[in-house]
């Protein structure tokens, strides 16, 4: 088989991942554990572990799906079981769709890319060209698209932050490219200084490598920080000064949970805002329905927007897309519902802006109590999330543990998690699975679990962690 992909790795799905699922079998088939149930931390798959989903978007998704509840001889049933914005929603996209069942146009429906080429310009203050969207199948399709359109050789650097989120790495193995990893600063927050992207740059074209792209995760997969408006700035003149493409990975950008201290500001904003000098700057921004308080992984819904490329290479991005024919239709559903929800004064939108900010909030004291919780923890430093979905605890385990998982052929956090695993059924991702400082360990949790036994799954890690420190000690 291909040497690439058995070179590729995905920690987020991987050993720890696979031991869980054969967890979960053993618990459905009577087989005794210390728990009785597998917490999957390991990936931010909300609904997996029961986030409700938002009403008006699934009621919109089952009458596409199933059109026959719009037919007239079924009006008085439909309306009982239905809100009348979702009908008319419903309407209006199989207007535009024809049916869910058959190719769309392969950039995506244009009445969607319309929808969110405005939900951009409101977002931003600039406008936005449909033309310059392409729907995918969740942010991940448009990411390894765009890496394959610019990967011409093997000596194509993509610069990369460390830690990251597997999904580049991985796609840079299959492509034989060479990833050029920099690094955020934990001691200050995952902060990021145009000196250390300098460095990563110059070193890499020092072995070779042509750097052509720089990946920017904001908010911050797996550290959870924001950017600044500043940081970003600065950001974009060193993409104009070396003359790399900006991808800018924008898939937590409604998962913001200090909104006045670090609100999220999209690079396209900031770059236009920087004025006629930066014009022709290219830069290709990613979102999903997969994050925010959505949730819809499972309906693979996405977009990426184009800025500054030209004419030419946005012709072969439409060829590359249309080899797959089309984005899934519901996932472009999930998009315009994402990009357009219930307005005040919709029949539908209290009970949305009642649902959506349930979750919000929720999120909020989750990740305040979950980061309280590994702070806690003896030889465990956590810093706080401003965004996104996870967090990235630093751990300083003891040197009878390190030496215990160089024996069981282990990266130290590695051995960690899966004892964790094995003692509590909390499956999280070993830090060395995103990249860290050499000689360091972190493990990355999401803070997803379910409310209402959220203290009992914090205080499960405790009472391990004890039990494992106790049991290495020096």
């Amino acid at each position: 088989m291909n040497p690439k992909i058995r070179k590729a790795e995905y920690a987020v799905r991987g050993e720890l991942a696979i031991r869980s699922e054969k967890l979960k079998v053993d618990l459905a088939n009577g087989a005794s554990h210390p728990f009785e149930r597998v917490v999957g931390c390991n990936i931010g798959n909300p609904q997996a572990l029961e986030q409700k989903p938002i009403t008006f978007f699934r009621q919109v998704a089952s009458l596409v799906e199933y059109p026959d509840l719009l037919k007239d001889e079924n009006a008085e049933l439909t309306s009982k079981l239905y809100a009348s914005d979702a009908i008319a929603r419903a309407k209006l996209l199989l207007k535009h769709i024809g049916s869910v069942g058959a190719y769309s146009h392969s950039q995506g429906i244009p009445q969607i890319r319309e929808n969110v080429a405005r939900f951009i310009s409101e977002r931003d203050g600039y406008p936005a060209d449909p033309s310059m969207i392409f729907l995918t199948q969740g942010a991940s399709a448009g990411v390894q698209l765009t890496l394959q359109m610019i990967v011409e050789h093997s000596n194509v650097g993509i610069m990369i932050p460390i830690p990251q989120y597997p999904l580049y790495t991985a796609t840079l193995a299959v492509l034989d490219a060479q990833p050029v990893p920099y690094y955020l600063d934990e001691s200050k927050g995952w902060g990021l200084t145009t000196e250390e992207l300098q460095r990563a740059y110059d070193e890499a074209a020092q072995d070779g490598i042509e750097t052509r792209a720089l990946v920017i995760i904001n908010p911050g997969n797996p550290t959870g920080q924001c950017l600044s408006d500043e940081n970003m700035c600065e950001i974009i003149r060193f993409c104009q000064k070396n003359k790399v493409i900006l991808l800018a990975d924008e898939v937590y950008q409604t998962n913001i949970y200090e909104p006045e201290q670090r609100p999220f500001h999209s690079f396209k904003k900031i770059l236009k805002s920087m004025g006629p000098e930066f014009e022709g700057l290219e830069l290709i921004s990613f979102h999903s329905v997969s994050k925010g308080m959505i949730g819809e992984c499972g309906r693979r819904g996405g977009y990426f927007e184009c800025e500054g490329l030209c004419p030419t290479v946005l012709e072969q991005i439409y060829k590359i897309s249309s080899i797959s024919l089309c984005p899934n239709v519901q996932g472009q559903i999930m998009v315009d519902l994402m990009v357009n929800p219930p307005k005040k004064g919709d029949p539908s939108y209290l009970q949305y802006k009642q649902e959506y900010d349930a979750i919000y909030f929720s999120l909020i004291k989750r990740a305040k109590k979950l980061e309280e919780t590994f702070n806690s923890l003896e030889g465990c430093t956590c810093n706080s999330a401003d965004g996104a979905m996870y967090l990235f605890p630093h751990i300083r385990l003891p040197k009878k543990a390190i030496a215990a998982a160089k024996e069981a052929g282990k990266f130290p956090d590695q051995f960690y998690c899966m004892a964790m695993l094995e003692a509590t059924g909390v499956c999280m991702v070993a830090g060395s699975g995103f990249g860290q400082v050499e000689g360091t360990a972190h493990f990355r949790s999401t803070f997803l679990p379910q409310p209402e036994f959220f203290d009992d799954f914090c205080t499960g890690i405790k009472d391990f962690h004890a039990s494992f420190m106790n049991k290495y000690r020096d």
